[in-house]
């Protein structure tokens, strides 16, 4: 029989509010193999770990339950200290009595009632605990960083400066992302190329980063300090080592009428194109779905013209194996398609564009020129509406149910741009409410107001309506006067939600990371580890997480690379020792463990098995320690029950619900 301790916290006020924590000592006192109980302030203080320490020695305990908050709070706390005072520290078990207990009840009685029932099976648990060891497992000193948008550059040239190697993988054709369709950036107004190029040449330049760009991660595998990775690098059909950008391919191109993904499809490109002037590399691709060449087998132009010989039509993908210690995703963000927004007229007038659209119009490289016009008939436009929350804070199921963070921003640095270059243009805001929690961002959006007379009204657009002479009929409501509004306008500017994009899902997938509803990818707590996945040695970084803007993609950016380095630089990693365990003379080798293990840490060997005195060859499965992260799938699929999970085996969990059901 163990010796335990119990000891119960109040966490000040959070459970001894709730829960009678005296009542629950002397019940705990009364359970089998309980040698010593008490109650404290706070247990995870430094003198609450001193008060564990002393019990360990004084009563030579060989187990320990300690009544408190979560153990994603404070297990590694109470295990440390359990450690320190020579206890093994899987010998340590948490009741969650403040989560699960005090702040889900409000009746005492039945509060106290249900922390003792927890305490009782974290008891009979402990009582058939079984000392156990971790293991080490090397860690390659190598970073991978999916995404080379802002967030993707920063976190690599942060981790690159730590002196490792860092490969970003992009997978179109030049880094840069999101950032550099920008034109101009809030709250300051900068030029977003003049910021953002000297930080995709450094990136190209630096001797401790590879650059993988029109490439995709195709398979991961491996765990924390040792991840292998697939990268498929897709042909562009031009050899980098070759092509001197000089674009003559692309002026000769006979095929100009594809849609130009980089400006939004408000123009066309060639079939071999760069994305923009200062793409990185400048190499450009052969889009193949467009090209005549690859359409028909006519045509090479562009082989033809190039006194390089850099085009290869005979080009195959190709697949990369590389090892990582550490992955940050930095897969950025898009606009959330307007189908089902036909109130607002997108999918039938040209004059009706996102506000990322508008940017591209805005930008000196964009469509326009940098001339402010309207696509339909390329007049200047004399009346604009800009329409907030496009899709944001949507009560329905055709947007998202969160705020995209950014868009009040963005449309306040829009109206201040175009009142400013063109003063003789009205622009009016419809919004739903201004955020601008942010550094000199308020200030920023009352200059909008106050300095450049961008009219703003408080109230929802219902309807934006063609007419035969071109213009568009805005009608909305204005809710302050309460009234309705009709307008007349000749360009009207959505601010469409953001969301993650779309290969975020493949990617959470392949690297088992968590995503929530909207399909951001879930932070390990999002208060305590914000640019942690769940995933061990999986780090976010950028939008991928959540909405932000370029200040804060940074600095997250940042913190991502801090975290891998902090990885990076260990030598050796201690492995979870609670992983599963096959019992060889139960298993029948029927693989359906190895088929459910979602980490691949199952394997099957021949092996000579003595069963009750009989000596024969068995098809057995072998559980990689290294690779297992005791999530349970096995031990719940296996037919004959010879899967366990150390640390939490079937006696124990059933032990757990006979303490529960007493």
């Amino acid at each position: 029989m163990q010796r335990i301790g119990v000891f119960v916290c109040h966490c000040g006020s959070n459970i001894a509010a709730t829960v009678d924590v005296k009542k629950v000592v002397e019940m705990a006192k009364m359970e089998p193999g309980v040698v010593h109980a008490e109650d404290y302030q706070y247990m995870c203080s430094e003198a609450g770990q001193s008060k564990i320490a002393e019990a360990i020695k004084n009563e030579k305990l060989t187990g320990l339950v300690v009544c408190s908050c979560s153990p994603r709070m404070h297990e590694t706390t109470f295990r440390k200290a359990a450690e320190r005072a020579g206890l093994n520290p899987y010998m340590v078990e948490v009741a969650n009595i403040r989560e699960h207990c005090s702040w889900i009840h409000k009746d005492m009685e039945e509060a106290t009632k249900k922390a003792v029932i927890l305490a009782r099976a974290a008891i009979a648990k402990v009582n058939l605990n079984a000392s156990l060891k971790p293991g080490e497992s090397l860690v390659t000193k190598r970073a991978l960083v999916i995404g080379g948008g802002i967030a993707g550059i920063q976190t690599a040239l942060d981790i690159a400066e730590a002196g490792y190697e860092v490969d970003i993988v992009e997978k179109t054709p030049s880094i840069g992302g999101r950032m550099s369709q920008l034109d101009k950036t809030f709250p300051t107004l900068d030029c977003s190329a003049c910021i953002l190029t000297p930080k995709m040449v450094e990136a190209s330049a630096h001797e401790k980063i590879n650059i993988y760009t029109y490439s995709e991660v195709e398979k991961v595998s491996g765990f924390v300090g040792d991840f292998t990775v697939d990268i498929r690098k897709k042909a562009r059909s031009v050899d980098m080592d070759k092509c001197t950008g000089c674009g003559v391919c692309q002026e000769k191109c006979p095929s100009k009428k594809n849609s130009n993904e980089f400006n939004r499809g408000l123009n066309t490109r060639s079939a071999i194109y760069t994305p923009f002037a200062q793409a990185i590399p400048n190499v450009p691709v052969i889009d193949r779905e467009n090209c005549i060449k690859f359409k028909t087998g006519k045509c090479g132009v562009c082989a033809k013209v190039c006194q390089a010989g850099a085009i290869d039509y005979e080009q195959k993908d190709e697949i990369l194996t590389e090892k990582y210690g550490a992955i940050v995703v930095a897969t950025g963000f898009d606009t959330i398609k307007l189908d089902n927004y036909d109130e607002y007229a997108y999918n039938q007038s040209k004059d009706v564009i996102t506000s990322l659209e508008l940017e591209r119009i805005m930008n000196a490289a964009g469509p326009t020129k940098g001339h402010l016009e309207r696509m339909s008939d390329g007049k200047a436009p004399k009346n604009m509406v800009f329409i907030q929350c496009v899709g944001s804070r949507c009560a329905d199921k055709r947007g998202k149910s969160y705020c995209s963070k950014i868009c009040c921003m963005y449309t306040a640095k829009h109206a201040m741009l175009i009142r400013d270059k063109y003063p003789d243009v009205n622009v009016t805001v419809f919004y739903i409410d201004v955020r601008t929690p942010g550094k000199n961002f308020d200030e920023f959006y009352r200059r909008a107001v106050e300095e450049y007379g961008v009219n703003y009204i408080k109230g929802q657009v219902g309807k934006v309506a063609p007419q035969p002479n071109g213009q568009l009929l805005v009608q909305g409501v204005d809710l302050i006067d309460n009234k309705q509004i009709l307008m007349e306008a000749d360009m009207v500017v959505l601010a469409t939600a953001i969301e993650p994009d779309p290969s975020v899902r493949k990617i959470a997938t392949m690297l088992t990371a968590s995503i929530d509803t909207n399909n951001f990818l879930t932070e390990a707590h999002p208060k305590l580890r914000p640019v942690e996945s769940p995933t061990a040695g999986i780090f976010l970084s950028g939008v991928c997480q959540g909405p932000k803007d370029i200040p804060e993609t940074v600095s997250q950016a940042g913190a991502a690379a801090v975290k891998a380095i902090g990885l990076l630089a260990k030598d050796k990693l201690m492995t979870n020792p609670c992983t599963a365990k096959s019992d060889e003379l139960l298993c029948n080798g029927c693989s359906t463990c190895e088929n459910v293990c979602p980490y691949g840490a199952i394997t099957y060997e021949d092996k000579e098995v003595n069963d009750h005195g009989i000596r024969e060859t068995r098809r057995i499965a072998v559980v990689n320690n290294a690779l297992c992260q005791g999530c349970g799938a096995c031990t719940v699929a296996c037919p004959s029950g010879a899967m366990d999970l150390q640390g939490f085996s079937n006696r124990q969990i059933i032990a757990e619900v006979d303490a529960i059901c007493r």
